[in-house]
């Protein structure tokens, strides 16, 4: 399908992030109307470089999403959060805003994910997007804006919808590199870098160590992501840097190296396997012919520019270090946070938006491609931000006094597995949060973003916690609750739930069963002991990827509150709990159980633990589920109908309320609602149960548990 190029101007590419604490309330709605619209543009313009239609929906990663996801993505972001914010009173298109909600995460290399989608056509997506930016449009026109904007104030949403969207900006244009180039077309605002000169030679250059400062005060004038924000004070120790980036000639002596992808001893063990499952032999954007090498640009190819910084992930960078440490006979590595951090506090100045001209190859402000690594100086060193990004040793984290969005819980939280490592620096398509001092980003270390490297020479070995202690309060709570010792002898409530599932499930089939707000995923593995497979699904990331760490790993490991400032240290095993064995049988996926995809159907059992009294439309999730279900099939309900107009609408409550000035119970509700199809098949029974908050403080509640059965 030929699309109309529109956009010709590079003023809409040379944009930056917004002070949000100095200005006139007028003076701020104007310049977010022009960065919204400049960056929506932007994300349209990006994917005019698809030549077709069928380019859209062409896996350009095996283990992502097609480009048609993301074309919807961004913008459903913006409706979700607001609507999430209660900014929006309706949703714009609940089949897109839950179909468009949740990418893929790059889980393993080797993992490939193999679901169907009913995609839309780009018309229908882009019909879609225009009604978003015109919703959009219309609420930063009319919505009160008072200074200073923080991460209290609703204009931060708006801000987390057009900074998000500049993070897809990037990661997009590392999937269309990936696709066939019959499938694109040139493009008259993106136009890579012409330029190529001889191969500078690199040299190691001090830098002296000091105190490093990391994380971000509350009352910071620019927009931050959740990971910025805190404290972290660090020693380090002096080192040497070398000149330039890592250019595709230095990279080409390992490549060519009969001992450089071939031998183990310069790969750790997650890079070999990553190597020799893909038989890697070279860069994922090189290509080689005959006639010698070829790198692949966003929408193009040509002749290696061996000038160019190289691209790589983790894994190689991690293997080139090794291989050069052994042939220097230096300690030759990547960089941590706190070093890059300090080496580019100590040469770059100015940070976006306050430069009046990137001082590298960055915010898309002079070239749409790498460039030669000799090109923009920083003192003795070259593209110290800017170019392409640089790895580190450092798996992400948060800063102390970290805390999550409300509105983004899963910014963050489900990097911090000890498997995202950091890069810092930014590209030459880095812009908004992305090309400022303080952001953080983080990928899986087989993952390919733009980024290269530039390596150090130290004394001071790394030294990388492998596990990470799950602190947030509320998770370790739910963490205690499922996984941790019974309290005051009541038996442990996500278990007990599962038996009473099994119970009534004799005698019936069972393959499939929901496990609808599951948190951390107890009475999922509990389930797995006698379902087929076992899908667990909840609406907070940082639940579901609790369940996960335990299907992956077996174990968890969480922090939790004895008294004050006390807290305890806990590791719980599948194979303690006797659940080891059926876990391979359980899923879990991140949901809104009041708009679920089509996907989740054709349950024999429907599990609702503690769920319809804290949605915030029950009577639509009760009215959904039992087209999900199997005729016989099971739903299992267990509330305490503790009812709370912050997670419901009063008009929403099933019961607990007085309907012609006499006592209507949920129970009565259910009755009423579920009627037509279902029919309770035994008397309620009272389940309790305990959540810890600390050693001598503990929630008690009674859950009344129903089942019935699809008619």
């Amino acid at each position: 399908m030929e699309r109309e190029i529109q956009y010709d101007d590079k003023q809409i590419k040379v944009t930056k992030t917004i002070d949000l604490r100095n200005g006139s309330p007028e003076e701020k709605r104007s310049e977010i109307l022009t960065y919204f619209h400049h960056t929506f543009d932007l994300d349209e313009a990006l994917l005019e470089l698809l030549r077709t239609e069928e380019a859209f929906y062409q896996r350009a990663d095996p283990l992502r999403h097609p480009l048609i996801f993301y074309f919807g993505h961004t913008a459903t972001f913006y409706t979700n959060k607001l609507y999430l914010a209660k900014i929006l009173d309706q949703r714009i298109n609940p089949k897109y805003e839950s179909m468009f909600a949740v990418g893929v995460d790059e889980m393993s290399w080797d993992d490939l994910d193999e679901s169907h989608y009913e995609w839309p056509s780009v018309k229908e997506v882009q019909e879609y997007r225009n009604e978003v930016r015109a919703t959009v449009d219309t609420l930063i026109r009319t919505m009160p804006l008072t200074m200073p904007i923080d991460w209290d104030s609703p204009w931060w949403v708006i801000m987390m919808g057009i900074e998000h969207a500049r993070i897809h900006l990037e990661t997009s244009s590392v999937l269309i590199r990936q696709l066939p180039l019959e499938l694109l077309r040139a493009h008259p605002l993106w136009k890579p870098c012409t330029e190529d000169r001889q191969v500078p030679e690199n040299e190691q250059i001090p830098v002296p160590g000091g105190i490093v400062r990391q994380g971000k005060s509350r009352d910071h004038h620019l927009y931050g992501w959740d990971n910025e924000y805190g404290t972290l004070e660090t020693a380090v120790s002096e080192f040497s840097a070398s000149k330039y980036l890592v250019s595709n000639g230095e990279y080409k002596v390992f490549v060519e190296d009969p001992d450089g992808y071939t031998n183990p001893k310069w790969w750790t063990e997650e890079g070999w396997k990553w190597r020799s499952y893909l038989d890697a032999k070279m860069p994922r954007f090189w290509r080689r012919e005959q006639n010698g090498y070829l790198l692949r640009l966003v929408d193009r190819e040509v002749a290696m520019p061996w000038s160019w910084p190289v691209e790589v992930n983790y894994l190689e960078a991690k293997a080139f270090c090794n291989w050069k440490s052994a042939q220097s006979g230096k300690p030759v590595r990547l960089p941590t946070e706190a070093e890059w951090v300090h080496f580019r506090d100590l040469h770059v100045t100015e940070d976006q938006p306050e430069w009046n001209e990137a001082p590298g190859n960055i915010n898309l402000e002079h070239y749409d491609s790498s460039c030669p690594v000799d090109t923009f100086a920083f003192g003795p060193f070259y593209d110290v931000i800017g170019n392409v990004w640089q790895w580190t040793e450092t798996p992400i984290t948060g800063f102390d006094g970290f805390r999550v969005h409300p509105y983004y819980d899963d910014f963050s939280t489900p990097t911090f597995d000890s498997q995202h490592n950091l890069i810092k620096g930014g590209s030459w398509i880095s812009t908004g949060n992305e090309a400022t001092r303080d952001s953080r980003y983080a990928f899986r270390r087989h993952f390919y973003q733009h980024a290269g490297l530039r390596y150090i020479v130290s004394e001071t070995p790394v030294e990388i916690e492998p596990d990470i202690y799950e602190s947030d309060p509320l998770i370790s709570m739910y963490c205690d609750m499922h996984y941790g010792p019974a309290h005051f002898d009541i038996p442990n409530f996500p278990a007990t739930l599962a038996h009473i599932c099994m119970q009534h499930m004799q005698g019936r089939p069972c393959e499939h069963a929901l496990d609808v707000g599951c948190a951390t995923g107890r009475s999922s593995f509990e389930l797995a002991k006698g379902f087929t497979h076992v899908t667990g699904l909840d609406f907070s990331a940082r639940f579901i990827r609790i369940g996960v760490e335990m299907k992956r790993r077996g174990r968890i490991r969480y922090t939790i509150c004895d008294e004050g400032e006390l807290e305890s240290f806990h590791e719980k095993r599948l194979d303690d709990l006797g659940l080891d064995a059926t876990a391979d049988r359980v899923e879990f996926y991140q949901a809104d159980a009041c708009n679920l995809k089509d996907i989740y159907r054709g349950y024999d059992l429907v599990l609702a633990a503690n769920l319809i009294d804290r949605l915030y439309a029950p009577k639509k999730f009760l009215a959904d589920i039992a087209s999900r279900m199997r005729i016989g099939g099971l739903l299992v309900l267990a509330s305490p109908y503790s009812w709370d107009e912050e997670y419901t609408p009063k008009e929403e409550w099933i019961g607990g309320i007085r309907v012609a000035g006499e006592p209507y119970t949920t129970l009565e509700g259910l009755e009423e609602l579920l009627a037509d199809q279902f029919v309770r098949i035994a008397a309620p029974q009272q389940v309790p149960f305990v959540i810890r908050e600390t050693a001598r403080k503990h929630q008690h509640t009674i859950s009344e548990v129903t089942v019935w059965e699809r008619r």
